[in-house]
C-alpha cells in the first residue's frame, strides 16, 4: 500500500515537472523535436492494441462534434475580425484544427472513449484536408498553394500517425496476440511517454513565442495568447456539455454508434473538440494565413496541454486519495 501510495505520488508530480522544465529547457528543445512523433506513434500503438476494429464506426455523436466545431471556428473569425483580422485568422485556426492524434492516448487515461475518440480524430482530420484548403484560401492572406497539391500535403502530415498505429496494432492484433495481451497490460507506459513528450512540446511552444515575439506586434500577439485560451476552454466546455447532452440516451447511443461500454463521454468529447493537431494548425497558419497568426495555434500548444495536465494531476489525486 506505501509503495502504490509513494508511486501515485510520483506520478502526480510529473507532469507539472515535465512543463516547466520544458519551458526552462526551451533553448534545447531544438535538439529533442524530432522524437516528438516517434513518442506519440508509440503512445498510440499502445492505446489502439486496446481496441476492436469495429469499434471505429462513425456515429451522430461525432457529425454533431463536427459541426459545432465547424460552428465554433466560424464565429471566432466572425466576432473578432472586425477589430483585427490577423487575430481573427489565429483563432480561427485553433478551433478549425483537427482533432491531435495523441487525443485517444489521454482520453484513454481520462477513461472515456477510445475508440469515440480515435474515430473522431480520423473523421476531422480528413475533414479539415478536404475542406481546408478551399476555406482558407478565401479568409487568408496567402493562397498560392493549390488545393490538390495542399490536400496531399495535410494528408501527408496526419495519415502517417493516424494510419500507422492502427494498422501496426491490428498486425499485433491477429498475428501476435500473445504480445497484445502484455500490451494491453501495460498501459500505465503511456503516461511515461506522455510526459517526455509534454516536455518537448512545452519547450518547443515556448521556444517558437519567443522567437516570434516582436514589439511591434506585441498587442496582437496578446491578443492571440490570450484568445487562444478562451478558445481552449470554450471548447473543452461546450465538449462536456455535448457528452453529457449524449450519456442523457447512453443505451441508445451505444447501439447507434458503436462506442465501447464505459466510456465517459463528457471526456470523450471534450477530448475530441479542445485537444489538438497544433503542428498541424502552425502549418496552416503560416501557409494560408498572415504568419503571425501563427502565435495562436502556436500557444494553444500549451493552453491545451496544461488542462490535459490538470485533468490527469485530478485523476492521479483521486487515486492517491481513494489509497491513502
Amino acid at each position: 500500500m506505501r509503495l502504490a501510495l509513494h508511486r501515485q505520488q510520483m506520478k502526480s508530480a510529473m507532469l507539472p515537472i515535465a512543463m516547466i522544465g520544458g519551458a526552462v529547457f526551451y533553448r534545447w528543445m531544438g535538439y529533442l523535436s524530432f522524437l516528438s512523433p516517434y513518442l506519440i506513434f508509440l503512445m498510440l500503438f499502445i492505446t489502439y492494441c486496446k481496441l476492436d476494429p469495429r469499434d471505429f464506426r462513425p456515429g451522430k455523436g461525432h457529425i454533431l462534434l463536427l459541426v459545432v466545431q465547424m460552428a465554433l471556428a466560424g464565429a471566432f473569425y466572425l466576432l473578432v475580425s472586425p477589430f483585427d483580422h490577423t487575430v481573427a485568422e489565429g483563432l480561427f485556426i485553433c478551433v478549425f484544427m483537427p482533432t491531435a492524434t495523441a487525443a485517444p492516448v489521454i482520453t484513454s487515461m481520462l477513461g472515456g472513449s477510445i475508440s469515440f475518440v480515435a474515430t473522431y480524430s480520423l473523421l476531422c482530420n480528413f475533414f479539415v484536408a478536404l475542406v481546408g484548403p478551399s476555406l482558407l484560401a478565401a479568409i487568408g492572406d496567402n493562397a498560392e498553394i493549390g488545393f490538390v497539391q495542399s490536400f496531399l500535403i495535410i494528408l501527408s502530415k496526419v495519415a502517417p500517425l493516424l494510419l500507422g498505429p492502427l494498422l501496426l496494432s491490428l498486425c499485433v492484433r491477429y498475428v501476435a496476440p500473445g504480445l497484445r495481451r502484455k500490451i494491453c497490460s501495460s498501459q500505465q507506459l503511456s503516461f511515461y511517454l506522455w510526459a517526455v513528450a509534454l516536455f518537448i512540446v512545452v519547450g518547443n511552444c515556448v521556444s517558437f513565442v519567443i522567437g516570434t515575439w516582436s514589439e511591434s506586434h506585441a498587442a496582437a500577439m496578446s491578443l492571440m495568447v490570450v484568445g487562444s485560451l478562451a478558445a481552449c476552454l470554450i471548447q473543452f466546455l461546450v465538449g462536456r456539455r455535448i457528452g453529457k447532452r449524449l450519456e442523457l440516451d447512453k443505451s441508445r447511443y451505444n447501439q447507434e454508434d458503436g462506442q465501447e461500454s464505459g466510456g465517459d463521454m463528457k471526456v470523450s468529447c471534450a477530448q475530441s473538440l479542445m485537444q489538438k493537431n497544433t503542428v498541424l494548425g502552425v502549418w496552416l497558419a503560416m501557409t494560408y494565413m498572415n504568419p503571425l497568426a501563427s502565435v495562436a495555434p502556436a500557444a494553444y500548444i500549451a493552453w491545451h496541454n496544461i488542462v490535459n495536465s490538470w485533468q490527469l494531476m485530478q485523476m492521479e489525486k483521486t487515486k492517491k486519495h481513494n489509497l491513502a
